[in-house]
């Protein structure tokens, strides 16, 4: 199991293991409180893989989708201030093509000498992967970019 399958296994598990809390009334009530644990939760697994770990929900009517939390919108940070990859950003970027057929892979966030790479999706989403050398944010369901992950280590 890589390790990027095990931290979202890991978050998985934390958000199954509070699935009464999402889905009590309070919350219907107030969502601001599921976010809240939301947060927590994903502090506490991001602090046992030593990175911040963070949910989205650019539309704020996914806090209701308790069935997707997790499995989307995702930001995964070791070093924010990093600024280039430890390996070829051709070669992530070439990955991405052969994995990838429905996408469009380009250079982005490339200044300051800064290196980073999106991912577009050819879909309804609009879904991209932005991946920079000390972080990546996920914004499509994660199952679909699984494979893409195991071949690099959880930091590209």
């Amino acid at each position: 199991m890589s390790e990027f399958t095990s931290l979202m296994t890991d978050l998985s598990n934390n958000i199954n293991s509070n699935i009464e809390f999402f889905k009590t009334t309070l919350i219907k009530k107030n969502p601001t409180m599921a976010y809240y644990k939301l947060n927590e939760l994903s502090n506490f697994v991001g602090s046992r893989y030593n990175l911040k770990l963070e949910i989205h929900f650019p539309n704020s009517n996914k806090v209701y989708d308790i069935d997707n939390y997790g499995k989307e919108n995702i930001s995964i940070i070791i070093d924010k201030f990093r600024k280039t990859f430890t390996i070829q950003r051709e070669r992530i970027k070439q990955e991405a093509e052969n994995l990838f057929k429905n996408s469009t892979v380009i250079d982005a966030y490339m200044y300051e000498g800064k290196e980073g790479i999106k991912i577009i999706f050819n879909d309804k989403n609009k879904s991209r992967i932005e991946i920079l050398p000390g972080s990546f944010h996920l914004w499509i369901k994660i199952e679909r970019v699984l494979k893409y992950f195991v071949l690099f280590p959880i930091m590209v």
